[in-house]
């Protein structure tokens, strides 16, 4: 997956098309209807809802939209699909009208969807037999006015909307409820399947309608109950027909029922428990028929059934995106994996050598100051007359060449690594390529601290600790032992001087002995100091990589870190359960 970086500002709305007002809602329902009567305006306007949705849900939602504006730059356009759906669907849901619920009347081919409606709404709304009418379009039937809206979203047109007992307001208990009689979702017509489909994404409950030979059928429960377990608190699952089983087969038919939704995932609405409504009907002679109608009616005047869908669809979006989001273990950059990118850009720079070197021209610079004359002559001999000797003698060791760019890029690929692991696979590429995009130039930079830790050696000497002057002294008067001596032995000789060969030769042997002792001294005087000297140019290299690779490298992937992190607590609150960060 190619995707273009933003190191800038990341979007943090996908769009503006779902706005959440701050407005108080509902107590209760957690939104907030508008002023008047509970009837319809007369015209079929919808009244809408009027403030955002209320409480847990409210933040879900505000929480998707940061975490697709979050995403947008991390994940492509089709993993974030399905959330995007989910959000323009509560928006347009929310600016309709919040006193209507529309359920879905769906079932197979046979299992007496048409009877059931019918039976609900005292009139013939569809027609029952193998034929449907409207060539399998979906039927609306509502209990009040007002919902027009609603059923334009459903692309219902106005030939199919339908009333309950012509001419009169219905049943009180269901005012408010908008059925919808869908097509056969076993039909053999693909449109009317697509039909199906379409509308069950854009109601607010479902009833599914099943019969005592089709009820176990598994394209129902592989293509709609399954996936749909995460709705069961806006589902309704009605056994019909049970006037065609004898005695008490109608109960074990009814637990086999609960059973199959059970091996679905789908909760079930038992003993108090939120989850889906299981009952058995005969909607041909109204057996069941007043205890679906009281829990029916029940249902749509607690107004909550569109937010609880919303909520499903939000869990099933998370639970969706959940791979992308949620990895294992902790992930981040410890000490440990800071240090130890730390010491490889040591390696790679040259510390070590460099801390040799410099303790090596300490030393050098030592025997200078404080070597005998003779052995400097002799060295600056062997300097004129193999010139570059020097040189060669110190030659730079292999690692601390300009930086080893293999060396610097491994060190950079194993942080990456580190502080991937554990991420979803999304963020783990984001902070390997910030770590990539961060170390160009790295080499470079790296190649410019071991110049510069070097010129010690090449060119500028090191400090001139205190002592070496006394010891310089010390050496000319050893020279000045020698010299004297010699002239004392040739005065003799020549005869200028009195003769007596023990003085003169105890002198020179004075001066003879005298200087190897004094630079014996220096040099293991010295030791310490070169080491330290040595040791405080390879730390101070060692920090000023490391600086350079954390300002390079390693902040770059903690703030892709800190931002994973932050889309991971908004992935915690969109999923409605907390997430523990690494």
């Amino acid at each position: 997956m190619e995707q273009g970086w933003d190191d800038g500002l990341i979007a943090r709305r996908v769009n503006d098309r779902a706005v959440y007002d701050d407005s108080e809602p509902d107590p209760i329902t957690g939104d907030r209807d508008p002023a008047g009567p509970l009837g319809g305006d007369g015209g079929g306007a919808d009244t809408p809802i009027g403030s955002a949705y209320g409480g847990t849900l409210r933040e879900r939602l505000d929480a998707l939209r940061e975490l697709m504006g979050l995403s947008a730059t991390r994940l492509d356009t089709d993993t974030l699909t399905e959330a995007g759906r989910v959000l323009d669907e509560a928006a347009a849901r929310q600016r309709l009208s919040s006193r209507h619920t529309v359920v879905a009347i769906a079932g197979a081919t046979g299992s007496g969807k048409s009877t059931l409606i019918n039976a609900l709404a005292g009139v013939p709304i569809s027609e029952t037999g193998l034929r449907r009418p409207t060539s399998g379009a979906p039927i609306a039937c509502a209990w009040s006015d007002g919902a027009a809206g609603l059923l334009d979203r459903l692309a219902i047109p106005g030939r199919l909307r339908r009333r309950p007992l012509a001419g009169g307001s219905g049943d009180e208990a269901l005012q408010g409820l908008v059925l919808i009689d869908l097509p056969d979702h076993d039909s053999a017509v693909t449109a009317h399947r697509r039909q199906v489909d379409r509308v069950l994404s854009l109601v607010d409950a479902v009833i599914w309608v099943v019969d005592p030979e089709k009820y176990a059928d598994a394209a129902l429960h592989e293509r709609y109950l399954r996936p749909l377990a995460g709705h069961a608190e806006v589902t309704f699952v009605v056994l019909n027909q049970i006037d065609r089983l004898p005695g008490d087969a109608a109960h074990q038919v009814l637990d086999d029922l609960r059973r199959l939704l059970d091996e679905d995932g789908m909760a079930l609405g038992e003993h108090g428990e939120p989850g889906a409504t299981v009952l058995a009907v005969s909607a041909l002679t109204g057996e069941g028929m007043v205890e679906l109608r009281e829990m029916l009616g029940a249902f749509v005047q607690g107004r909550g059934a569109a937010a609880r869908r919303i909520a499903a669809d939000v869990d099933a979006a998370a639970a969706r995106l959940r791979s992308v989001y949620v990895g294992q273990g902790r992930p981040g950059l410890g000490e440990r994996s800071q240090d130890d990118f730390g010491a490889r850009l040591a390696v790679a720079v040259g510390a070590t050598a460099a801390g040799e070197a410099a303790e090596r021209a300490w030393r050098r610079n030592a025997g200078r100051a404080c070597g005998t004359p003779w052995l400097r002559l002799w060295r600056w001999y062997e300097r004129m007359r193999t010139p570059g000797a020097a040189e060669q003698q110190d030659p730079t060791p292999a690692e601390d060449e300009p930086t080893a760019r293999q060396r610097v890029e491994q060190a950079v690929r194993i942080v990456a690594d580190e502080a991937a692991d554990g991420l979803p696979a999304p963020w783990a590429q984001a902070v390997r390529e910030a770590a990539v995009r961060g170390s160009r130039g790295l080499p470079e930079a790296l190649d410019a601290l071991a110049v510069e830790a070097r010129e010690p050696t090449s060119g500028k000497r090191p400090p001139r600790p205190a002592w070496w002057p006394v010891a310089a002294l010390l050496q000319m008067s050893m020279t000045l032992l020698q010299i004297v001596g010699a002239l004392w032995l040739v005065g003799q000789i020549v005869g200028v001087l009195d003769p007596g060969l023990l003085p003169p030769a105890l002198v020179m042997l004075a001066g003879i002995v005298g200087g190897p002792l004094v630079e014996w001294a220096c040099a293991a005087a010295a030791r310490g100091p070169a080491r330290r000297y040595g040791q405080d140019t390879e730390r101070r290299l060692r920090e000023a990589a490391a600086a350079c690779g954390r300002a390079m490298v390693l902040d770059p992937i903690a703030a892709e870190l800190m931002r994973y992190r932050e889309v991971r607590q908004q992935y915690a609150t969109v999923s409605g359960r907390r997430v523990r960060n690494g």
